[in-house]
């Protein structure tokens, strides 16, 4: 069990997992989809996505242990089954389509989210998003989470109207990917992703886990909800440019 060795790697690895680690506190959300995209700058997307998968789910515990009076039940009972449904296709249309692809579209959505809010910001009395889109993104987030862990953006379009509090939106997503990514453990094997190589690697990343959680967590118990959500837009704007210039460039 050797794990990559080229220093070119680590240079981009360790900021990668940092970003992820911070954005499952919920500060930031939205940064954490750059870490695959990062990353693929010096080794495959799949790679990439299986070498996370290990980190992944250390975050996910340290976050849902961190928030774990603070999530919406309900929400998360509409949200799951969908989400697991997006894994499913992920699953049987893996082989069939380029990552690079999924990457783009998800970019080009993100950023369509993004503009949607900036020319029609939402009313105090603007009702919550409808139900259908609600499942409907979701199976997307599920979907993109499994192909290139950038399951964010599109549960984010969801979830951030609904006007959460941030400890409350933190909550919630950190059992949903928690839920979302311990599924993927099974169809990830299936097809041969994870290897020996690639949990070494994990193995040598995984301290890096607790310290971009604990630094996000910090932040978004402190933070002003408006300040908050601005950060969330900041980092699925980045997001989007780096996923479209990703899957079109």
């Amino acid at each position: 069990m050797i794990p990559i060795t080229d220093w070119h790697f680590y240079a981009v690895a360790v900021p990668a997992v940092l970003l992820l680690g911070i954005s499952k506190s919920g500060f930031g959300a939205g940064f954490g989809s750059l870490a695959v995209p990062l990353m693929a700058m010096v080794v495959t997307v799949p790679q990439a996505a299986a070498i996370l998968m290990p980190v992944l789910l250390v975050m996910d515990l340290l976050g849902i242990a961190a928030f774990r009076k603070d999530f919406d039940r309900a929400l998360l009972r509409f949200l799951l089954p969908w989400g697991l449904l997006g894994i499913v296709i992920g699953t049987l249309s893996f082989r069939l389509l380029q990552p690079r692809w999924v990457a783009g579209i998800v970019g080009v959505f993100t950023l369509l989210f993004l503009a949607q809010r900036l020319l029609f910001p939402p009313r105090a009395d603007q009702p919550a998003p409808p139900r259908w889109a609600g499942a409907l993104l979701s199976a997307t987030s599920g979907f993109t989470s499994f192909v290139a862990h950038a399951g964010g953006p599109p549960i984010n379009a969801y979830a951030i109207p609904l006007r959460l509090t941030p400890v409350r939106f933190t909550g919630t997503m950190a059992f949903y990917f928690f839920a979302i990514n311990l599924a993927k453990w099974v169809p990830y094997g299936w097809l041969g992703l994870l290897d020996w190589r690639n949990l070494a690697t994990s193995l040598v990343l995984l301290p890096l886990a607790p310290l971009g959680v604990w630094t996000g967590v910090r932040i978004a118990r402190r933070i002003d909800q408006k300040l908050f959500y601005r950060f969330i837009y900041v980092g699925m704007l980045l997001t989007g440019i780096k996923l479209v210039w990703d899957g079109f460039s």
